[in-house]
């Protein structure tokens, strides 16, 4: 007897539930070891294409023995495990407090995984052109000044080569001269060589090919989660829902605002049968023929709000799907990520400091403007309902006098801290327009 018990108790459901929860708790445990190891391995990947075909020096464009087709692999593969290496290295640092173990043997790895980063790291540069923190590929940045939308006045042929000769370039420090010496010496060698047009091509190509990824990167972020929201919704939750709505007793309104607005509905249509009867001096309806139409009335609307609360329902569980989606669309494509940064970052530089200006205070106008509140009211109204929650007004007034403001401070601080540095006119600019 007390054997059967004893099994009964090892196979019971909370005996289950325990040995998954303690598998699911090692598994968590695992996580900094599992994320260190895949950045190590994205390391040692990235170290034997440079033994392999670099002689164990760092993956270069300057390389004379590739084409440059194949150089743009060498470059994409190096990209993809950089990519990989930060992620890991950054749930690594995240989660390591969750091991208390100890046993991590993470320095060496850690070492060898800094070597290999350092050589495609690159400093900061002055306001005139920036530099990749994670890759090895140089990107140059126009400011604008004045209107124009090339003040540096660089010819195309100055992106071609993967140097700089500014103030701090893979560590070196520049020259005793002003750098824009050598910057031109350099434009003259460029454009007296005898390749500089395949380079610039090679350039161009380069540069068109990242145009488009970062377009189809966005095109990605907006369809894909825009698709699994609406097909998990049309076809998996709706139905799931509605069947179980049917053969469930579950109340009709969701809440008791949806009540309210079923009760309205269908005492207009009351008054409409009388004032129809008035206006148009048609005989007088009996009250059991306008009680037989308010209960067809009463079914139709029944059946509306049935709809309602089960698309309400729905709505969640797809909205979330649609989250997951979003994710796996960022996650799974750090190189679109990166393309889409480069674009904008591009697009804005490009703009004039009139133009930085009026985006700025457009946005802060719509968001944190003195006519917000009533967009915000608007929206969590519209959130609400899409969900099939009433309204909590209180919650609403209070999220109007806290979030705008919070969002105001942090433009204020992002203008003060990082748009000063990169464009102190487009700055003088908004200060006099705003005045």
């Amino acid at each position: 007897m007390s054997n059967s018990i004893i099994k009964f108790q090892k196979g019971s459901l909370g005996a289950r539930f325990l040995n998954v929860f303690k598998s699911s708790n090692q598994w968590v445990h695992k996580t900094p070891e599992r994320a260190l190891e895949q950045a190590y391995q994205a390391a040692l990947a990235i170290k034997a294409i440079e033994d392999q075909h670099f002689g164990g020096q760092k993956v270069s464009e300057d390389a004379p023995q590739y084409t440059p087709s194949v150089l743009e692999c060498f470059i994409n593969d190096v990209e993809k495990h950089l990519n990989t290496i930060k992620f890991e290295l950054s749930k690594f640092k995240f989660t390591r407090n969750l091991d208390n173990s100890g046993d991590i043997e993470f320095i060496e790895k850690l070492k060898f995984i800094d070597d290999i980063v350092d050589k495609y790291q690159y400093n900061s540069v002055s306001s005139h052109q920036t530099l990749s923190s994670n890759t090895y590929q140089f990107e140059s940045v126009k400011r604008s000044n004045n209107g124009k939308s090339n003040p540096s006045g660089l010819s195309p042929l100055d992106f071609v080569e993967v140097e700089a000769s500014g103030e701090v370039f893979n560590g070196k420090k520049s020259g005793a001269l002003p750098r824009s010496i050598g910057r031109t010496f350099k434009k003259i060698q460029t454009e007296l060589d005898d390749s500089s047009e395949e380079q610039l091509m090679n350039s161009y190509r380069a540069s068109r090919k990242k145009t488009k990824s970062a377009v189809n990167f966005l095109l990605m972020l907006i369809l894909i989660p825009l698709l699994a929201q609406q097909l998990s919704k049309n076809f998996i939750f709706f139905p799931l829902v509605e069947h179980y709505r049917q053969t469930h007793e579950v109340p009709l309104f969701l809440n008791s605002e949806m009540k309210e607005e079923a009760l309205h509905e269908l005492k207009s249509y009351e008054e409409e049968l009388q004032l129809a009867s008035l206006l148009y001096k048609t005989p007088t309806i009996e009250r059991e023929e306008i009680e037989k139409k308010m209960e067809e009335k009463a079914e139709e609307i029944s059946k509306e709000f049935d709809h309602k609360s089960s698309e309400a329902i729905s709505n969640l569980f797809a909205d979330f799907v649609g989250l997951i989606a979003f994710a796996l669309v960022i996650i799974l494509n750090p190189q679109g990520l990166a393309a889409l940064k480069s674009l904008l970052n591009t697009v804005m530089y490009d703009l004039s400091d009139s133009a930085k200006a009026f985006i700025i205070i457009l946005i802060t106008d719509i968001f944190v403007g003195f006519h917000s509140p009533h967009g915000w009211e608007v929206l969590l109204e519209g959130f609400s309902s899409h969900f099939g929650i009433a309204p909590n007004r209180s919650f609403i007034f209070l999220f109007i006098a806290t979030f705008p403001v919070i969002l105001d401070t942090i433009m204020k601080y992002w203008i003060f801290r990082y748009l000063s540095r990169i464009s102190p006119s487009a700055v003088a600019t908004l200060r006099n327009m705003n005045e």
